[in-house]
This record gives C-alpha cells, sequence and structure tokens, in this order.
C-alpha cells in the first residue's frame, strides 16, 4: 500500500534543466484562466474556473462579494491553483498531445473591491468585468508558495506525449 505525499523527494525537489521561475511566471502572464481549488468550512473540497491577472508575481481574481469562494477562502486563506497553459495549434488535434499547465499552491487574501489593493486590480481587470460588478466584488490576492509543478512547460511539444519528460519542479522566487 503507497500513501501519497505533499513533500517531493529530494530527487524532485532539482528543476529540470533549462526551465527557470521566470519562464512560468512569463507562462502565467500570458494566461488569464486559472481553476482555483480550496475547502469550505466544513471541509468539502471546491474548485472553480477564474478569470486572473498577474501583478507582482500575484495572482488577482475577481469574485462575487456574496459568493461562496469570498467566503470559503478568506476563512481558509489556503487555495491549489491550476493554469492550463495553451500549446500546439493544429498539431495538438492531430496527436493525443494534453495541455501544459502550472500547478501550485498560495495563500490567498480576499479584499473589498474599494481597498487599495481592490482598486489597482479593477484597473487591469475593468475590460473583463461588466461596469455593474465592479463597485460590488471582492478582489482575492494569489501569493504562489513553495513549487511550481509543471507539465509540458519549457519542453518541446512531442516531449509532452512523454510525463517523465514534460513534468518538472521549479521553486517559486
Amino acid at each position: 500500500m503507497s500513501t501519497l505525499s505533499t513533500r517531493p523527494s529530494v530527487t524532485d525537489r532539482r528543476p529540470a534543466p533549462g526551465l527557470t521561475a521566470k519562464q512560468v511566471w512569463r507562462t502565467l502572464g500570458r494566461a488569464s484562466f486559472a481553476v482555483v481549488s480550496h475547502a469550505s468550512q466544513t471541509g468539502a473540497p471546491r474548485s472553480s474556473g477564474v478569470v486572473y491577472t498577474v501583478i507582482d508575481r500575484r495572482l488577482f481574481v475577481v469574485v462575487a462579494a456574496n459568493s461562496w469562494k469570498a467566503r470559503h477562502i478568506a476563512a481558509d486563506g489556503r487555495v491549489a491553483v491550476t493554469v492550463p497553459a495553451r500549446r500546439g495549434g493544429v498539431m495538438s488535434l492531430l496527436f493525443p498531445i494534453p495541455p501544459a499547465t502550472v500547478s501550485f499552491a498560495a495563500s490567498a487574501t480576499v479584499y473589498p473591491a474599494d481597498s487599495p489593493q481592490g482598486r489597482l486590480v479593477l484597473k487591469h481587470l475593468a475590460k473583463l468585468l461588466p461596469a455593474e460588478r465592479r463597485d460590488t466584488s471582492y478582489i482575492v490576492e494569489i501569493r504562489p508558495e513553495g513549487w511550481f509543478v509543471t507539465y509540458g512547460i519549457g519542453v518541446r511539444l512531442m516531449a509532452m506525449r512523454h510525463p517523465a519528460l514534460a513534468r518538472s519542479r521549479v521553486p517559486i522566487v
């Protein structure tokens, strides 16, 4: 019987040759959709898709002030995030190539939209957020911690077909 561990083994702690945190941050900066996972106040797992922006190596998400996301994230302050990264264009339609991803654990803080942090983020997300929601939203600041766990980032497209070549861990800096 095997057990799952959230701590990487000693051999997993080395970043893949050539892949840097800067490249991973660049990938995160080009994307705008993520899946954010968290736990409800009773411990039930929850996840949902969100639109985000990156500012100063943090992700910011706008959520409804009365949403369960805002309540649950504010109560716990811990989230897991997975960002799919589009790769391959037409080639990915011809071959069974999984999507590239960046995943990480993070701490999260929820702010009202009229806070200094909220106003800054709303400027960046203004074109994605309807005007009527801007005053009634909350902002979730997500600060990645530990390691980026990547799949298909910094490798040739065809290497993504082989998990041992496509996976990597990169320290978040």
